[in-house]
């Protein structure tokens, strides 16, 4: 008899959750990330180059805020909130490498609408477009065992 030990998928409202959970957080370190540039500019307005430069500095951030948590236990704050964690889909962990394609994966899927994360809805392995793109998987973990439980 075979018993299936890969852990499940996790489904779209938790994952929606973390990444508010998550989005809140970023939006702080954003507006921290900011203030060096909004002091040397001096918040006026500035030209098309500049602002740019500030758009991709911003996407950095993000990226490095994100991928450092991914790859440093597999959660971000609101993951692990909502007992989440990706890994890589041979169950290892995450690198810098996996990170960049899963971040990048991950804004095409908002990109297009949503689409790519609406898409865990009829995927039979409830996995969105930057999953499969970047070979990773968001699973749930389990509760953790309380006193209580050990107890009865």
């Amino acid at each position: 008899m075979h018993i299936n030990t890969r852990p499940a998928a996790a489904g779209l409202f938790r994952r929606m959750a973390a990444i508010v959970y998550d989005s809140l957080l970023l939006v702080a370190v954003l507006v921290v990330a900011a203030l060096p540039f909004v002091i040397i500019t001096g918040g006026g307005r500035q030209g098309l180059l500049v602002h740019r430069l500030f758009q991709i500095y911003l996407l950095g951030v993000s990226f490095v805020f994100l991928a450092w948590f991914w790859i440093h236990g597999g959660q971000t704050l609101g993951m692990r909130a909502w007992r989440l964690q990706v890994r890589r889909t041979d169950g290892g962990t995450l690198g810098w490498r996996d990170a960049g394609l899963r971040f990048f994966s991950a804004l095409l899927s908002w990109l297009c609408f949503g689409l790519g994360f609406l898409w865990i809805l009829i995927d039979k392995e409830n996995l969105a477009w930057h999953d499969r793109l970047s070979r990773t998987r968001v699973i749930l973990l389990s509760k953790p065992e309380t006193k209580r439980d050990k107890s009865h």
